[in-house]
Formats: structure tokens, C-alpha cells, sequence
């Protein structure tokens, strides 16, 4: 099981020159994060630190793949992630995540990346997620195809058979 405690930060320790954390996740990850977007997945996640002035900039990137439904025949796909992604953050009175500028309390001096990390990766996935063309599940496939053509049957059936539409079509042509 994965321990989300690793993924803490503790800013009050960093020194002027930064420092780097590098995290790998997998499915222990996902489990633990508990989200229902990305369940399963393998990357490696690079957090370079700097601190500049009284704000502390991350320099996240992260490497590897998730594992997520496709949208024409629902099995699992893999998609890539290659992304790099920003994060500044810096001292305050009470926690915050609103702004641009994430607040940590000074008492305190932690910042819990887990959430982050996730977040990031689930707005680097494409909107469309797709197998490669002639990947999909072929039964699958063919059962789109066929429920497709008998809802086309359909329409062509109800476009033929109400004659009220026709008689509205007829007043409407003749004005």
C-alpha cells in the first residue's frame, strides 16, 4: 500500500539552492489517492523545488502511462503522459489553494503533493481517449455498428409512417 505521507513537502527545510523529489506511482498510488477519474497507471514524477524570495516554485514533470476506458468500446487503453506542469506556493496565515498562489500555514510549513501530482496528470489526459484505429474491441465494435443501423431503420420507419408530417409538409411548401 501506498503512503501518501511521502508525498509531503516540508518547505520549511528547503535550502536557498532547491531541491528535487522523485516519486514513482503505480496502481497502489491511484488506490490510495482513492479518485475516480485514473484507477491504474505506471509514471515517474520528477518535483524540483526553487526557493525565491518568500515563495517556494515547483517544477513538476511527470513520465509514464495511465490506464483509462475508451470512449468507442469502453476496454482499458493506455495513454501516455508526458507533461510538465508549474505550482508556486508560499507562506500565510491559513491553507489555501484558490489562487494561483497556494497558501501554506507558516505553523505548519507542509505542503501534501499527492493531490497535485493527481491533478495534473488528469488534465494531461486528451479530452478524447481512443485506441489506435482497428484496436478497439471488434465484438464491441460490431455491436455499435448494429444497434446503429437498427436505430437508423428506425427513423427511416417513424419518417414514413406519420402522415401528419406529411400534410404539414405539403401547407408549408405551398405558402
Amino acid at each position: 500500500m501506498c503512503s501518501l505521507d511521502t508525498f509531503k513537502i516540508d518547505l520549511k527545510e528547503l535550502k536557498e539552492d532547491g531541491k528535487t523529489f522523485s516519486f514513482h506511482l503505480d496502481d497502489s498510488y491511484f488506490k490510495a489517492i482513492d479518485a475516480p477519474d485514473v484507477m491504474h497507471g505506471e509514471l515517474d514524477v520528477e518535483v524540483n523545488v526553487q526557493k525565491v524570495a518568500d515563495m517556494f516554485r515547483f517544477d513538476i514533470h511527470t513520465d509514464g502511462v495511465v490506464r483509462i476506458p475508451c470512449d468507442i468500446c469502453l476496454e482499458d487503453m493506455d495513454q501516455p503522459i508526458d507533461a510538465d506542469n508549474h505550482l508556486v506556493a508560499k507562506f500565510g496565515l491559513e491553507y489555501n489553494d484558490d489562487d494561483e498562489v497556494i497558501i501554506v500555514p507558516e505553523e505548519e510549513g507542509i505542503l501534501d503533493m499527492s493531490w497535485f501530482i493527481y491533478e495534473f496528470i488528469v488534465l494531461n489526459i486528451p479530452i478524447k481517449h481512443v485506441h489506435a484505429p482497428g484496436k478497439c474491441n471488434p465484438a464491441m465494435i460490431q455491436m455499435l455498428h448494429e444497434h446503429n443501423a437498427a436505430r437508423s431503420s428506425e427513423e427511416e420507419e417513424e419518417q414514413t409512417t406519420d402522415p401528419r408530417w406529411d400534410a404539414l409538409k405539403k401547407l408549408k411548401d405551398s405558402l
